[in-house]
């Protein structure tokens, strides 16, 4: 396909490696590859799979608590409250890890911009895997009192933390060493690590879940936490052997690294704004029709094979919507892409609870389909490549990592507890399908004032748009 010009004559050149490259940055005209470029294609795939590799990692690890919280948490670590009242107090838990992200993105984000985005996604992967392992042998209620839902909270919010950094990191270096190829393409690779994970974490759920009621209660909840181990070892082993942003590197030698990135980002907050709102309806989305979906349609009767099979398949078909969306995103732009996601997904909304309230496993897992697989994928998947082209790259990781977790936190980190609380005063899933559309309006409205970024050039100097 064509790409995008790299910017104006004289403007810095893109992160292409060899002197073709550079002799063709900024002349307006779409470049060619270069056999000196291999190289720099190979150090781009293996950057693309390090992010895919440790997002899923990082996603599985969190979303691993949002299922086992919505099927047992609320028993074992709060077991004097009625199970309606525990339902809340689990996920209050699951919403601690949310309020952590967007200081998680600060922090790393303050670092990355300052010392490098490589040495952030180590720590952050290590952070995630240790949190989670850790929550895998924690005692319940039952052995320790009420030390058992303290010490809970405290390893959600070391998890919180972690990927607060995480995503920006990982989705920074592949947009960076994209340089004027297909960033919503090649980000997807990270993107892609959402649903990834929902499929490694749904799945492995799943499988215990099928042991007796009593063995999965005692010990079977915790293997989906201990099994992180192996995927943090395998996520470490990629990640270590990637290259360091070729733009952070430029900006290091420039000596022109910002010295409170957060400072001046709020001096001109529009962005961060911005991309904060953008993000509210995917992530009330995929909170929605993932860990409240799972506690929601177990109440109304279904199995727990039956409501994590329809999580699942709608991953897989997220697997395929999400790179194909991007792909669009990078043909047409990314707002008019994730404004028809958040516009699908608001005219989905009632309908799809419906279905799940139809009682019937095909038309649940239709109803996974539609809204996760389908509409939040579409509106998910350009936010990585969107969000990076909103920034400048001496506070690109410390602005779209505090955009992309805020939104995480008014989107996802309260979703399931106002559902669930709507659920207990209403006792209909239509006030849940209201906070769904209302999610997807909001994306809708704030979209429509970005500036497309599809065709920037992240070499170029200048402020953030």
């Amino acid at each position: 396909m064509t790409h995008p010009p790299t910017g104006k004559p004289g403007s810095p050149p893109g992160p292409q490696d060899g002197p073709r490259a550079r002799r063709e940055a900024g002349t307006g005209q779409p470049r060619r590859a270069a056999p000196s470029e291999q190289a720099g294609s190979g150090q781009l795939r293996r950057v693309a799979l390090s992010g895919l590799l440790g997002t899923a990692v990082e996603f599985y690890d969190f979303l691993v608590y949002g299922t086992v919280a919505a099927l047992v948490f609320g028993d074992l670590f709060f077991p004097e409250a009625d199970p309606a009242v525990g339902t809340v107090a689990a996920f209050g838990t699951f919403a601690a890890g949310y309020v952590a992200r967007p200081i998680g993105g600060i922090v790393f984000g303050h670092f990355g911009d300052r010392l490098g985005r490589k040495s952030m996604m180590l720590l952050t992967m290590l952070l995630m895997g240790a949190g989670s392992f850790l929550i895998g042998l924690l005692p319940t209620y039952d052995t320790i009192g009420v030390w058992a839902p303290v010490l809970l909270v405290l390893l959600r919010v070391v998890q919180g933390l972690a990927i607060g950094g995480e995503w920006g990191g990982a989705t920074l270096m592949v947009a960076e060493h994209a340089g004027d190829r297909p960033r919503g393409l090649w980000t997807s690779f990270t993107q892609l690590g959402a649903p990834l994970g929902t499929v490694l974490s749904t799945g492995v759920v799943a499988l215990v879940s099928m042991l007796p009621d009593d063995d999965f209660r005692s010990w079977g909840w915790r293997v989906p936490f201990l099994l992180s181990l192996l995927l943090l070892g395998a996520g470490l082993y990629v990640r270590l052997k990637v290259a360091e942003s070729p733009l952070f590197t430029s900006l290091t030698q420039s000596r022109e690294r910002a010295r409170m990135p957060l400072l001046d980002v709020l001096r001109a907050p529009r962005p961060v704004l911005l991309a904060s709102a953008v993000g509210i309806g995917p992530f009330t989305a995929q909170a929605l029709m993932t860990s409240f979906l799972i506690s929601y349609a177990v109440d109304e009767g279904y199995s727990r094979p039956q409501v994590l099979t329809g999580v699942t398949v709608a991953s897989a078909v997220a697997l395929i919507v999400l790179p194909c969306a991007n792909h669009l995103s990078d043909r047409f732009g990314r707002r008019p892409v994730v404004l028809a996601g958040a516009l699908l997904s608001a005219a989905t909304a009632f309908p799809v609870f419906a279905l799940v309230d139809s009682h019937r496993p095909g038309l649940l897992i239709l109803a996974c389909v539609i809204g996760h697989g389908i509409a939040q994928s579409v509106m998910y998947g350009p936010l990585g490549a969107l969000f990076s082209e909103m920034f400048s790259t001496r506070v690109r990781y410390t602005g779209a990592s505090l955009g992309y977790q805020t939104a995480t936190l008014l989107g996802a980190g309260f979703s399931p507890l106002i559902a669930s609380s709507l659920l207990t005063a209403h006792h209909s899933s239509d006030a849940v399908a209201l906070l769904l559309t209302a999610g997807s309006a909001i994306t809708a409205l704030a979209v429509w004032r970005v500036r497309e970024t599809n065709t920037r050039n992240l070499a170029a100097p200048g402020e953030s748009v």
